[in-house]
């Protein structure tokens, strides 16, 4: 009798099937660049082959879960407060986090995008994941799923599914008091400089300054409206363009306090006094809020919060229990600082 062997979906069996090492196969699945293309592609393409999954002993053995917590960037105070009430859950829970950035694209290829990340996680003995304010594929979202990687997402940029748990603030209601404050000050003429215009929580805020000026009577005017990226460069540019114009604002309500800052900054440069003669709102109430001259009103959301509900949403899944919410919404309020005043010509 003759009795055929399968073959073991192992790392080795990856590795002799493409005709490499076992170090390249692994460097292969955690997304690391020190890799050939074509080298990369055919490792690829027996991954695909063979149906090889990375064990998840790793993560069943460990006595402490470990998740990864993504972000574009660290260089801001917004993606600071988020980690800081991530960490502070992870403590209490006795979970180790391990900082991450979503993998480049242009390193691990297009069509290992989807899976190379979902492979890496797994193969690092992750129990989970928290992405912030990055974009995720439809591809890598499935992913996720097919590898049993719990999954949860603060602010997400572009993924608005039912299925994906999601933890961010009540943005449209922040629009709305930001808006309704300059109002209350006399302002009719209110600009809005926004982040990323395909970004969930920047249309909510920009929808809830839309619908205050409505309700309150007065006509949108799209030209007062700019969408580049929650960045200081864009706002000192769109705070430019704005206060350039023939009939400027006589207040600019930012997606965010580092955009806010930028307007602040744009206003200086063209010899326009804060608050005097132009009032500004941001949104977040980060440490820059404080730092800022004058100090600036903004709309706080609890970030760190956010951050500590994300990660007991991630254990929900984890732990196989279904999550309180799949979709958690924090409160946020209006803090009325220096950097808003009547317009002067009300004074």
């Amino acid at each position: 009798m003759t009795v055929t062997v399968t073959p073991r979906r192992t790392l080795e069996h990856v590795a002799a099937r493409a005709g490499v090492s076992k170090a390249t196969v692994s460097k292969v699945l955690n997304g690391r660049s020190d890799v050939a293309a074509a080298t990369r592609e055919r490792v690829l393409a027996v991954v695909q082959e063979v149906g090889y999954h990375p064990t998840v002993a790793k993560r069943i053995s460990s006595t402490r879960l470990i998740v990864d917590l993504a972000f574009d960037s660290l260089v801001n105070p917004y993606s600071t407060r988020v980690l800081e009430g991530v960490v502070e859950a992870a403590a209490e829970l006795e979970v180790d986090v391990v900082i991450a950035r979503p993998p480049d694209p242009r390193v691990v290829g297009p069509a290992a995008y989807g899976d190379a990340w979902a492979r890496s996680l797994v193969a690092n003995g992750r129990g989970g994941l928290i992405v912030v304010t990055s974009e995720l594929t439809e591809a890598q979202v499935a992913s996720f799923g097919r590898a049993g990687m719990p999954l949860v997402v603060i602010d997400p940029i572009n993924l608005e599914r039912k299925d994906v748990a999601s933890v961010g603030a009540t943005n449209w209601a922040g629009g709305v008091s930001a808006t309704d404050h300059l109002l209350s000050l006399g302002h009719t003429r209110i600009a809005f400089a926004g982040g990323w215009p395909k970004s969930a929580c920047n249309r909510e805020r920009e929808h809830g300054y839309r619908a205050a000026l409505e309700i309150a009577g007065i006509d949108v005017d799209v030209t007062l409206i700019k969408n580049e990226s929650f960045t200081y460069e864009a706002g000192l540019r769109m705070g430019r363009a704005l206060l350039e114009r023939d009939q400027p604002p006589t207040a600019i309500f930012a997606g965010c306090d580092t955009s806010a800052l930028g307007v602040i900054e744009a206003a200086r440069r063209l010899g326009v006094r804060v608050p005097q003669d132009l009032s500004v709102v941001g949104f977040d109430d980060t440490s820059l809020a404080l730092w800022s001259a004058p100090q600036l009103t903004t709309v706080r959301q609890p970030l760190a919060d956010m951050g500590r509900v994300a990660l007991r949403t991630l254990l929900q899944f984890a732990r196989g229990e279904a999550p309180d919410s799949h979709h958690i919404q924090l409160a946020t309020t209006l803090v009325v600082r220096d950097s808003t005043a009547p317009p002067a010509q009300r004074r």
